[in-house]
């Protein structure tokens, strides 16, 4: 985005075009005594939910396609060892401990080597709580060390929500339809338990509440560094229709870094199994055909000396018969694989400027102003789930001039707007985010929701827009001054 400030001139915005949905991996089994473990990619940690007059917390896991929604008792969240960090030099970050000293962090921008956690209140409907909002407190933390969940302005400086060292329960008050992130500090390696709790009012005046609800974290590597994995084989159907397309998928159970594998096959009259060339990864699609019916395929898992970890159970191929039809008639079946959708955001690649007017100093003559339009973004979602989904944008970096300088993302906000939705959609526009003012933490230099669909309501193609808001101190220089807004849907 291009602004000029005092003096006329040309300007411009590029969005961040088409981003993935969601990381893939395989996804790991839930039980009482085998947790699932999420360590990599995205994942609403804290999920709040309202169903049948009940408020309840559950896990929102993104790691896996399609996403699965959990129970936190099913989850341990891992940091792992590579989140280590030092606390900065810097007097606005001493409530993390001494500068240099090393704490584990999962940063509030996604590293895909991290796990990015964050709460969500997307699933909750306007017009159903008091105020539009609901509370979201940390009440206890056990473990080896202090817990903080902080976010930045657009200054850098830590935003504290939750702090474990200066006593609990921390409670932060959540509208409806936000997803948000944070950075999460942990200052010892080892197991911690966070117990959280939502609250909230109905219109009517009735107080509804969680309850204390235990979510575990893992700092470091597992307690087990070398667990027993076991290998499953997901996907197949009890019938396939030749010319079918066939997709196996291997799971881990517990979910490790291994990601080398090999496929195999058996079909009548061989005696061993026999390996697939060129299938190595965690996913094996072809074409069903007769000549295949009744083969059965293998999946193992190797570890980085190419020694087999685990082993598949067999699972077998049953392709149907063709029908039999007097005459010459012909049967023709067509097939939407319902797990083949994916949610996709983008920008027309021939209208992704926007052209804000030269700045003017506002009526009080405290700050220079500009209004505009941000150009159309589209969201899709194909996926047969309908699981809902939040589109969210902002300017990770500052705005920035020839010659040098810059001013923050955070003074330019938005009010988003809904331009056009399917038939069977429900799509929300965000929240109004105003530029940054001293005293606040506002702007598009913190991701903000642009729009959202619930559970059920977001299949479909859908527009989305803003109106566009600069608002610069005086002081700023003068001159043509460039961002970039990325969008993101999840």
């Amino acid at each position: 985005m291009k602004i000029a400030t005092r003096p006329p001139g040309a300007a411009a915005l590029i969005a961040g075009a088409v981003l993935a949905a969601s990381v893939v991996l395989a996804p790991a089994a839930a039980s009482a005594a085998d947790r699932a473990v999420l360590s990599k990619g995205h994942t609403d940690a804290v999920d709040v939910h309202y169903d049948d007059g009940r408020l309840s917390l559950k896990v929102h896991d993104d790691t896996v396609n399609p996403a699965v929604t959990r129970d936190p008792a099913d989850v341990t969240f891992q940091v792992l060892p590579q989140a280590a960090t030092p606390v900065p030099d810097d007097p606005r970050f001493t409530f993390l401990g001494p500068a240099g000293s090393q704490i584990w962090l999962l940063p509030m921008t996604q590293d895909p080597d991290l796990l990015w956690p964050g709460w969500n209140t997307t699933t909750l409907d306007s017009g159903v709580f008091a105020g539009d909002k609901v509370r979201l407190s940390l009440v206890d933390v056990s473990g080896p060390g202090e817990v903080s969940l902080f976010m930045q302005d657009v200054f850098g400086g830590p935003l504290v929500k939750f702090h474990s060292s200066d006593g609990l329960p921390d409670a932060l008050d959540v509208p409806v339809h936000t997803h948000a992130h944070a950075n999460w500090a942990f200052t010892a390696e080892g197991s911690y338990t966070l117990r959280f709790q939502a609250d909230a009012t109905l219109t009517d005046g009735t107080g509804i509440r969680t309850g204390p609800v235990d979510y575990s974290f893992v700092v470091g590597d597992l307690p087990d560094a070398d667990p027993t994995v076991a290998l499953a084989v997901n996907g197949m159907a009890e019938e396939y229709q030749p010319g079918d397309t066939v997709t196996l998928n291997a799971v881990q159970t517990p979910q490790t870094e291994l990601d080398h594998y090999h496929w195999f096959s058996r079909c009548a009259g061989a005696e061993q199994f026999s390996v697939i060339p060129g299938e190595a990864g965690a996913a094996y699609t072809f074409t069903a055909t007769r000549e295949l019916n009744a083969c059965e395929y293998v999946a193992k898992l190797y570890d980085d000396d190419h020694q087999v970890v685990a082993t598949s159970e067999p699972v077998s191929l049953w392709v149907a018969f063709p029908p039999e039809t007097p005459g010459a008639s012909q049967t023709i079946t067509a097939a939407i694989d319902a797990t083949a959708g994916a949610l996709t955001i983008s920008v027309d690649p021939d209208d992704r400027a926007v052209v804000l007017p030269p700045a003017q100093l506002s009526a009080a003559g405290d700050r220079w102003e500009s209004v505009g339009e941000l150009r159309p973004v589209t969201v899709t979602d194909t996926r047969g789930a309908s699981p809902g989904w939040s589109a969210s944008g902002q300017i990770p970096q500052d705005f920035t001039a020839d010659g040098g300088a810059s001013f923050s993302a955070g003074y330019l906000g938005w009010t988003p707007r809904v331009l056009a939705q399917a038939d069977g959609q429900g799509i929300t526009a965000g929240a109004e985010v105003a530029p940054y003012a001293v005293g606040s933490d506002g702007g598009l230099g913190a991701s903000a929701v642009l729009g959202s669909a619930p559970d059920g309501a977001g299949r479909g193609t859908a527009r989305l827009g803003a109106g566009l808001r600069l608002s610069l101190p005086t002081e700023t220089a003068a001159g043509t001054y460039t961002a970039t807004l990325v969008l993101t849907a999840i």
